[in-house]
């Protein structure tokens, strides 16, 4: 099998609390977009064999591990283990989601070889959280509200085919870091993921309500400088997603939303448009 698996955003997102086992709880409305990873999945009767195709500008940020450390390779070994399965299977990732970027990247591939394993051999995958904490709302995609570690998904109102701009420079963040940042912050300022979802629901103005709290813990100004360019060319709404680093704004048209991409790229940042989507996964065959 071989599937698109898309990125997702936060347009809202909170930190709530720490648990004893350091995993932090968090409030969020999740966004599966048209940004998209390319997973291709064969059975073999040999071991698991992970190649990956990673652009350059991605790389540049964060070396993507393409053996038995990559997310996808961990996955499938854990399915076929579980299903007492004595195939072996060949993964191959075209990357097309930046690394580093609070998009959900490996979790959306490590759902995918879930999904297309599944589908090849028509058993099921016990605990996908305990592979990640987004891979469960990548197997459902759409729009979510989450809660807890991740693994609380209830979907809302469809908020797909809204036009975007996604950027990321070449500065990234790794989740423990913005943590351990998010940790430091005194008195922060919550966004309101509550009212976020109330607007979603009754079709009511959003934008007021995109917010992250990352932003107030890291502070990079490279986000600064895109969230900048997007407002300068028009966004209603910018914001950086997940914990760091690519931002996304949203644009009423997708000829404004270009020109923002445009000028974006020309100063050295990764930049496309695309739009909210409804599924995680599109079947390529």
């Amino acid at each position: 099998m071989k599937v698109k698996a898309a990125a997702k955003i936060n347009l809202s997102l909170d930190v709530t609390g720490k648990l004893p086992n350091s995993y932090h709880t968090i409030e969020s409305v999740f966004q599966t977009v048209g940004l998209y990873d390319e997973i291709s999945v064969e059975l073999t009767e040999g071991d698991i064999v992970l190649t990956c195709e990673v652009p350059e500008k991605f790389a540049e940020s964060d070396e993507i591990p393409c053996d038995e450390r990559n997310i996808a390779y961990k996955t499938a070994r854990k399915f076929l283990e579980e299903n007492k399965l004595n195939n072996g299977c060949r993964i191959h990732i075209k990357k097309g989601i930046p690394s580093q970027a609070g998009m959900g990247g490996g979790s959306t591939d490590a759902a995918a070889v879930i999904y297309c394993l599944s589908k090849l051999t028509e058993k099921s995958f016990s605990a996908p959280e305990k592979i990640g904490a987004d891979v469960p709302f990548f197997l459902t995609g759409g729009t979510a509200y989450v809660e807890g570690i991740g693994e609380k998904i209830t979907p809302i109102a469809d908020f797909s085919g809204k036009i975007l701009v996604i950027a990321k420079g070449k500065e990234g963040v790794s989740t423990a870091e913005a943590y351990n940042a998010v940790d430091s912050l005194v008195n922060p300022s919550h966004p309101d993921v509550q009212g976020l979802v109330n607007a979603i629901t009754e079709g009511s103005d959003t934008c007021r309500y995109i917010g992250n709290l990352f932003e107030s813990a890291i502070k990079l100004d490279e986000v600064e400088d895109i969230k900048k360019k997007m407002t300068a060319h028009g966004a209603n709404a910018a914001c950086m997603t997940g914990s760091g680093s690519a931002v996304f704004g949203i644009f009423d048209t997708a000829e404004k939303a270009k020109i923002c991409a445009d000028s974006l790229t020309a100063s050295g940042y990764f930049a496309e448009v695309c739009e909210t989507v409804r599924d995680s996964f599109i079947v390529i065959e």
